[in-house]
């Protein structure tokens, strides 16, 4: 068999490789995922109720609640983003999870009483939405918020009664293959949720194939022209969460100190690892130099190190 090149994961931190490789998975392996989701999607969406898909979402967060620790860790050392973010990241995940098993036990549909028409007709017409699952759908992950990724798009797909195969950035896959046995464990039927691992050549075959019905990706602008296009073709439901980076502008009535902080927050949170970075600031000239003077000040005063280390 022709077997892909391993792919070594590096520490951001330090360049050191990490103790797992993976292998790309294979494309006779990603169609069979395809035709796992597709199935076992038809029996999910049929045969099991919104409030019990809810029940294995809540398993999910309380799984995820014993293993913080772990799981911060897992983010930190695949992302470099300091230990404190990352375990705030998982504690924000289990509240999505939780969230949406709030949302599944009050699925359902409106109705509505209609006035006759002129052409004649009674007067009681009643018309009604029903919600109905789309099917297969395909989550792509970005590198920086790896398992909030997965969480956001896994949870709402999956109380909804459809399937999911997602694809974590191959950099930064470690999470989403932990979070692939959270919902095993669970109680998530098999092929409800897959992970697949790989670059952009995965992504595509993902999204060109017609047992898919929806796409989400979190990325880059460039990305997500590309996925726009793919899925275009035959109409598949898409939903993107792209690049954002506004500037901050400042004043020169502004308060200084809030403002140098703010800038401080809007380019180094996250190690500067967020799709809504500032990564521009704009100064009204009369304040630039004091507002320069300050922003260096604190910016020097910044600690550099080992993002394991809690303080």
């Amino acid at each position: 068999a022709n077997i892909a090149p391993k792919h070594i994961l590096l520490n951001p931190t330090n360049a050191s490789p990490h103790k797992y490789q993976y292998h790309p998975t294979p494309s006779s392996q990603i169609q069979q995922a395809l035709d796992c989701a597709k199935t076992a999607q038809q029996s999910w969406a049929s045969s099991t109720s919104p409030s019990h898909r809810a029940s294995i979402l809540r398993n999910a967060a309380d799984i995820m609640a014993q293993n913080v620790e772990l799981l911060s860790e897992m983010e930190t050392f695949d992302t470099g983003r300091v230990i404190r973010e990352t375990k705030y990241d998982i504690e924000e995940g289990i509240e999505c999870l939780n969230y949406y098993a709030g949302v599944g036990n009050s699925l359902g549909g409106n109705s509505y009483n209609l006035p006759g028409s002129s052409s004649g007709g009674g007067t009681n017409n009643l018309a009604y939405t029903l919600r109905e699952p789309l099917g297969v759908s395909v989550g792509i992950g970005a590198w920086n918020y790896p398992l909030q990724s997965a969480l956001w798009k896994s949870a709402p797909s999956l109380v909804f009664g459809n399937s999911m195969i997602f694809k974590p950035s191959e950099y930064t896959p470690s999470t989403a293959l932990w979070l692939a046995q959270c919902y095993h464990e669970a109680g998530l039927p098999e092929g409800i949720f897959q992970v697949v691992l790989g670059d952009k050549k995965v992504g595509e075959e993902l999204v060109q194939s017609n047992v898919v019905a929806k796409v989400s990706l979190t990325g880059s602008l460039d990305t997500g022209r590309k996925v726009y296009e793919l899925a275009s073709k035959d109409m598949k439901n898409v939903t993107m969460e792209l690049g954002g980076k506004s500037p901050l502008i400042v004043f020169d009535d502004a308060d200084l100190d809030n403002a140098v902080a703010g800038a401080m927050m809007g380019n180094f949170y996250s190690s500067g690892q967020v799709c809504s970075n500032g990564t521009r600031v704009f100064v009204h000239e009369s304040i630039l130099e004091e507002f320069v003077h300050r922003l260096v000040e604190r910016t020097n005063k910044m600690r550099i190190g080992d993002p394991m280390d809690v303080d």
